[in-house]
């Protein structure tokens, strides 16, 4: 009986052990590459049928750079604000836009941190309910008009968005 009690023991401790790591490794949802890259290629696309040139970046939940696409006449600084744009999402937690107008508070300081500028034109990419990246686009006159072209895109993928694993 002695012998089995510190087996027991040891049982009951491992067990414990395993449930008070259990979160060493986390799991989360991000976009592809093939995503990204056909997420800029239609918001180039959706904006040049509305008489837009503009660049379009694809970043990662974590604000990492996926796809960027510069079209043709499209201004070279028109990637970087992209970019900062879709940081902006990352950072917020909503649309580039809707953080811009809900948050004008605090956005002359935020437009100073280096990678992110608070104008609209930046967007949530969602699947199956969780964010997996963000979506900037600017070059059309008006940021307004950007998250259009940025939004048309996204919906014409959604089927892909939906169904993603």
């Amino acid at each position: 009986m002695k012998q089995t009690k510190p087996a027991i023991f040891s049982i009951i401790l491992m067990t414990l052990s395993t449930q008070l790591f259990a979160e060493d490794v986390v799991t989360v949802k991000t976009i592809g590459l093939e995503l990204a890259r056909d997420l800029v290629s239609e918001s180039i696309a959706v904006c040049r049928k509305m008489g837009y040139q503009v660049s379009a970046v694809v970043v990662d939940r974590n604000g990492n750079l996926r796809a960027a696409l510069r079209d043709d006449r499209a201004s070279r600084f028109t990637l970087q604000i992209a970019e900062e744009k879709a940081n902006a999402v990352i950072l917020s937690g909503t649309d580039s836009g809707l953080f811009r107008q809900n948050r004008g508070d605090i956005r002359p300081e935020l437009n100073h941190m280096n990678g992110i500028i608070i104008m609209q034109g930046g967007v949530q990419i969602t699947a199956s309910g969780s964010r997996i990246g963000a979506l900037g686009i600017s070059g059309a006159p008006g940021g307004e008009k950007d998250e259009i072209c940025a939004l048309k895109a996204i919906e014409n993928l959604e089927e892909r968005l939906q169904f993603a694993e």
